[in-house]
């Protein structure tokens, strides 16, 4: 009995350290991190978008970008989705005053702003997590993918080349582990037209060693059209 005890005791302790061990990137505890991942999200189709500032603009000025989707963490919270340098980031996570400090969601056809997602998209996300949460999945299976409707390119560049490759992103994937990926065509593999998300000629743009960022359609034109200062951005990106 006193080694039963003991033993409990031991498990206790451990389960103590491991909740006070802190991720050296992001500051937090695994179980912090494990709460804060995506368990289900749900594609925004009403062109709904965020309001961000920027410190390196004059006049205060505000920026918008579309919103991909609306995604629920694993403790329950509802945050917009968007592509956002080299990776699908929750809107609320741009802090910072020189690159992108996130400051609304916006309608961009009501001209309202508003600090929390939809209130029907907060219900749709609780009720899909709930139902899907019985079929319980591990690791890198995927629990989801979305098309992606916003136009999002991946820039592909290739260090000491003069060469930039635009492409289009096709979906992305939720895996059980709750880490997010943009899918790109492999070209070589297409086996019917049109490509669908699911598709095995797809591919995560993590795995392809020459992917550097992402860029919504109008960026993404304005780059193939050699924009001045569309170049001079990239320019300094690369830098």
């Amino acid at each position: 009995m006193g080694t039963s005890t003991l033993g409990g005791r031991q498990a206790s302790s451990s389960g103590r350290q491991k909740d006070k061990i802190i991720d050296i990137f992001s500051r937090k505890t695994r179980e912090e991190q494990k709460n804060e991942q995506f368990i289900r999200l749900s594609p925004e189709y009403d062109g709904l978008s965020i309001l961000y500032s920027n410190n390196n603009t004059s006049n205060n000025k505000l920026f918008t970008m579309k919103i991909l989707c609306w995604g629920i963490r694993r403790n329950g919270e509802v945050v917009g989705l968007i592509p956002w340098l080299n990776k699908l980031v929750p809107c609320t996570n741009l802090k910072d005053p020189n690159y992108g400090h996130f400051e609304s969601y916006f309608d961009l056809i009501s001209g309202e702003t508003f600090s929390e997602a939809p209130p029907y998209k907060v219900m749709e996300l609780e009720t899909a997590s709930q139902f899907f949460s019985e079929n319980e999945r591990h690791g890198e299976e995927v629990l989801q993918e979305i098309p992606d409707n916003i136009g999002t390119h991946a820039m592909l560049y290739t260090p000491g080349s003069a060469n930039i490759i635009l492409t289009e992103v096709l979906s992305w994937q939720l895996l059980a582990d709750g880490k997010l990926q943009a899918m790109l065509i492999d070209e070589k593999k297409i086996t019917g037209t049109p490509v669908l998300p699911g598709d095995p000629c797809l591919y995560s743009a993590e795995e392809n060693p020459f992917f550097r960022y992402f860029f919504q359609h109008h960026i993404a034109n304005q780059i193939k059209d050699e924009d001045p200062d569309a170049l001079d951005a990239i320019s300094l990106l690369l830098d």
